[in-house]
């Protein structure tokens, strides 16, 4: 009976480390990154959204750090943190600052609201998941787009016009 339990907690720790791994990719934090730092985000997404993690991937590969989080009311998240119905996507990344970063926004113009963002801004936004954004790639299919800078009190404008896939980078 004693071996019987041993054996079932040793595979019930294989599966869910296997599991954990597939679910997440591998420590997004990197040595030199950690949440104190500016270019760390915070993302808040479903445990089981794909192209989430692809995003993910796609701001460590452009120098940021990322910790997921899977709130189980994420929907009222993104409405405490200011972003409407309109402006929402599958994830909401928040920075040490708490600005937030709806979607599917590229790193570069994370990076370039960063280094310095405008008075009354809460974030930006990638509305919906267009497809051909940072982890929305399929093939070479790509979708313009709009960046938007999200502003207190719910309005906005236009932050930067993604026309092409080159323009994201």
């Amino acid at each position: 009976m004693k071996n019987r339990f041993l054996t079932v907690l040793a595979l019930a720790i294989v599966f869910f480390t296997g599991l954990n791994a597939y679910a997440e990719p591998a420590n997004q934090q990197t040595a030199v990154s950690t949440a104190d730092d500016p270019l760390h985000l915070v993302v808040h997404k479903s445990p089981t959204c794909g192209c989430c993690l692809g995003w993910m991937e796609h701001m460590h590969n452009s120098g940021f750090s990322t910790t997921p989080n899977h709130p189980e009311a994420l929907a009222q998240l993104k409405l405490n943190k200011g972003v409407e119905l309109r402006y929402q996507s599958c994830h909401t990344a928040v920075s040490q600052q708490g600005y937030v970063f709806e979607g599917h926004v590229p790193a570069k113009f994370v990076r370039q609201f960063l280094a310095k963002a405008p008075q009354n801004a809460i974030g930006l936004s990638v509305p919906g998941m267009p497809l051909g954004s940072p982890g929305m790639e399929v093939g070479d299919k790509f979708m313009p787009y709009q960046v938007l800078l999200l502003k207190k009190g719910g309005d906005h404008e236009v932050f930067a016009k993604v026309d092409t896939a080159a323009d994201q980078f």
